[in-house]
């Protein structure tokens, strides 16, 4: 697979809600104790308190689930559903909007009134407040799945430890994915937008570009303004192979770097978009990256980065090499 283009949704209200709430469903609590690094219970034990501190709410879910059935009858009628979210419709305009025969729109109606989800006012059907919810609550879960699905592949990278992120702020991202006739595919992209951004924040497991591409570290060193969070041997291995322009770079300020002894996946924050890369575990290559301009996914990603960096120490100077 290679690059796909955003796909247009045509209704990001409730993610833009749900953006505000940068977590997964995980609700485990941990504490902030650290453990030697390379403890994989340690590192998943600091991204679920971080999942925590990422919480907008301390609902807790119920324990109630609804009836397969009736679940299963409230997909079936999302397109009515929705229908009536913009406006009450007549019978008429109900089969007009759907494409329904008549016998189908009373079937739909009749559904609606007998669950309480829409009422007849002045010959239209207007949904009531509960009605309102649900429409909603279908057309979210339509879109998400849809969304999971254009994200499987950074998803299948990402979320095996990880259950921290969230896709609503990505429904509509290009998805660079690496393949055997193009590898650096998803390098190429990050590449391709930090070439068209004055500054980069972000953290990664890994260096953002390969260190064997010389001419792209130099470049960053000089004219990018540039923070990251790195692991504390990619730090050391970035500093060691490049240590006078990364000196040079890190005593004018011009580059910031921090250390964390765990991080989740890559985030970059260009400046008109931010991207999410996956790596492969084995050989650290970057299998895909996943990129938005959207204002929900900027907010989300800075608040992310936010977290993160305030649970991170900066490069001391006694670790600058000389």
């Amino acid at each position: 697979m290679g690059e796909r283009g955003a796909e247009p949704q045509s209704r990001n209200r409730d993610a833009e809600r749900r953006g505000k709430n940068a977590s997964g469903d995980e609700r485990t609590k941990s504490n902030d104790k650290r453990k030697p690094a390379g403890d994989g219970s340690s590192i998943l034990d600091e991204l679920l308190q971080t999942n925590l501190e990422l919480q907008t709410d301390d609902s807790s879910e119920s324990e109630q689930r609804i009836d397969t059935d009736q679940l299963v009858d409230f997909v079936r009628h999302g397109p009515v559903l929705e229908a009536l979210v913009h406006a009450p419709l007549d019978r008429r305009e109900i089969e007009a909007e759907l494409g329904v025969s008549r016998a189908t729109s009373h079937r739909f109606t009749r559904w609606l009134g007998e669950h309480d989800l829409a009422k007849k006012v002045d010959g239209r059907f207007k949904l009531t407040g509960y009605g309102q919810v649900v429409a909603e609550e279908v057309r979210r879960f339509e879109r998400n799945l849809v969304t999971a699905e254009r994200l499987a592949p950074l998803l299948e990278a990402i979320c095996q430890s990880h259950k921290e992120f969230v896709i609503e702020p990505f429904a509509d991202a290009t998805i660079t994915v690496a393949s055997p006739a193009d590898p650096y595919r998803p390098v190429q992209r990050f590449l391709t937008l930090l070439d068209e951004s004055d500054t980069l924040r972000g953290f990664n497991t890994t260096h953002m570009v390969p260190l064997s591409l010389g001419a792209f570290h130099e470049q960053l060193f000089e004219n990018v303004d540039t923070e990251i969070i790195y692991l504390p041997d990619a730090v050391e291995k970035l500093v060691e192979t490049y240590p006078e322009p990364a000196t040079d770079a890190l005593e004018r300020g011009h580059l910031k770097l921090r250390t964390r002894e765990a991080l989740p996946y890559g985030l970059a924050i260009f400046d008109d978009r931010v991207g999410i890369g996956g790596y492969d575990e084995r050989t650290g290559t970057m299998q895909v990256f996943v990129d938005s301009e959207t204002t929900i996914a900027r907010k989300w990603a800075e608040r992310v980065y936010d977290v993160y960096r305030e649970r991170s120490e900066p490069l001391g100077e006694a670790e600058v090499p000389k």
